[in-house]
């Protein structure tokens, strides 16, 4: 069980270094483990003065307060305010070595300045680095279903126990070929909102979200541009990493959000390339006003129609002919 859940960096945390993403990673890691089996990581003790007893007490309070941080620690020095606030009563010795176990910054070294978090827009949910994006996984053009590595230290700390096991499950079921077994625990696997994906050969336990490009509204696929607009997206985030800034969730229960691809701002180049309406009933934002009216101006995507018919318009019209045919086979239609 303990090989199947070591942690080994992807590379795959934006723009934290790859000795920060090991120690907050690694903190996450062990705090799921002693979430499922009670047990301190080997090696400690090397590095404190306290007995496994009085580690185990540490590691539960650690546990608490990591579940009850928003947001969740992302950097080393995060982690180590975490730790140092969370263990403040205990002896200074075994703060300084549980921090150098994790290779994390000790008290002292703090800058006031770096524990503020990162500089994001008002009204930012949190932040999540996806991933790889699959191609089939763009829905139409203002719509992607991504996948969260859980190795992320946002996501480490949050993954259900019974998910664990069955994933350890489902690795066991691989070592032994059976793939019936492996593919029915895999199906609970996805039917919990994760997903195992096969990432350059590794085999990662990642969380599914969906997403719902903020403050545009595209052609539905089924009017015109409405392909146009899915193919763009889709050769925009394929097979690329997305930095997303969830903003909250819609009726459908997918994540509102902002989506960048390698610094691009995927909702502007939408916009400017005429594939998708501002959505104004929603988002006020003046630039992305700006940006419809540039490609409106050039004539470009679907403004090269003479009257473009808006989605939202569309999407209500079909929705009154439905309601009209159910009253129709229904009877309920007023005499």
């Amino acid at each position: 069980m303990e090989d199947a859940l070591t942690f080994t960096p992807n590379g795959d945390c934006g723009t934290l270094d790859s000795t920060t993403t090991l120690g907050v990673s690694a903190l996450a890691h062990d705090l799921l483990h002693f979430l499922l089996t009670s047990q301190v990581p080997e090696g400690l003790s090397n590095h404190v003065v306290s007995p496994k007893k009085a580690q185990a007490k540490w590691y539960r309070k650690l546990l608490d307060a990591w579940k009850k941080a928003k947001p969740l620690p992302t950097t080393s020095e995060e982690a180590s305010t975490l730790v140092t606030h969370t263990l403040r009563k205990h002896q200074k010795a075994d703060v300084e070595g549980l921090l150098a176990f994790y290779g994390l910054p000790q008290p002292h070294t703090l800058v006031e300045d770096e524990l503020k978090s990162p500089s994001v827009p008002n009204g930012v949910k949190f932040e999540m680095h996806t991933l790889p994006v699959d191609a089939k996984e763009v829905e139409d053009g203002d719509g992607i279903t991504v996948y969260v590595s859980t190795q992320d230290p946002r996501e480490s700390s949050c993954v259900p126990a019974k998910v664990v096991m069955v994933w350890l499950q489902r690795s066991v079921a691989c070592a032994l070929k059976n793939d019936a077994v492996a593919d029915a625990f895999h199906k609970e696997i996805i039917d919990s909102g994760y997903r195992v994906l096969n990432i350059q050969n590794e085999e990662i336990l990642a969380r599914k979200y969906r997403i719902r490009l903020r403050g545009i509204d595209a052609p539905e696929s089924s009017m015109r541009y409405g392909k146009v607009a899915k193919k763009e997206l889709r050769n925009v985030v394929q097979g690329k990493s997305l930095r997303i800034l969830v903003y909250g969730e819609d009726r459908y229960g997918r994540c509102v959000s902002d989506v960048y691809c390698n610094g691009i701002f995927v909702q502007e180049l939408m916009l400017k390339k005429g594939l998708a309406w501002h959505y104004k009933a929603y988002d006020k934002r003046v630039e992305l006003k700006t940006w419809e009216r540039e490609a409106r101006e050039r004539r470009v995507g679907l403004w090269a129609l003479s009257n473009p018919e808006k989605p939202w318009n569309w999407r209500k019209d079909r929705r009154e002919a439905e309601a009209k045919s159910i009253k129709r086979v229904c009877g309920w239609e007023e005499s």
